[in-house]
């Protein structure tokens, strides 16, 4: 049995954008359902489009650990550039979602340079239509992001995912 929620940058040290500190609640996450969500991070750059995410997702399967496809933009999936798909999600000239917006927190690149903090902050979590390979189980999930073949940051989670 896998352990809980934990997280760890992946980068070689040089990355300019790290995590500080992240902090996810309940454990295992419960879907659908609220999650309490604290975190803090920085970078030494701004990171402008087109912004590459590279997301690679395991399930355990027993001691092994599978490697999910991308099937319907979900799983291991590679995304160009997150600044469109933000864009697309909150059209630019409206404001920012809370509590992104109470922190001070950007929604839309370019994210500047400097520190961001997000205190416990909580996020529900609609019912989705998982497909029957994402439902209950512990998961890996490496996030790298890249622009113009540069590394600019890589965290790497675990975490226990509970549908009702």
């Amino acid at each position: 049995q896998v352990g809980g929620f934990a997280w760890e940058n992946c980068g070689d040290g040089t990355d300019p954008a790290i995590l500080q500190n992240l902090s996810v609640e309940p454990d295992p996450v419960v879907i659908p359902g609220t999650v309490r969500v604290s975190a803090a991070g920085s970078s030494s750059k701004t990171m402008a489009s087109p912004l590459k995410v590279l997301l690679v997702v395991e399930r355990a399967l027993g001691d092994l650990w599978i490697q999910l496809p991308c099937v319907d933009q979900l799983g291991s999936c590679t995304y160009n550039d997150v600044c469109a798909i933000l864009d697309n999600l909150i059209p630019p000239g409206t404001t920012c979602p809370e509590p992104l917006l109470t922190y001070g927190i950007p929604c839309h690149c370019p994210f500047k340079a400097g520190s961001y903090s997000l205190p416990a902050s909580d996020f529900v979590l609609p019912e989705i239509e998982l497909p029957a390979w994402m439902t209950n189980g512990n998961y890996r999930v490496q996030v790298t992001l890249s622009s113009g073949g540069e590394q600019l940051a890589c965290v790497k989670l675990t975490f226990n995912l509970q549908s009702q």
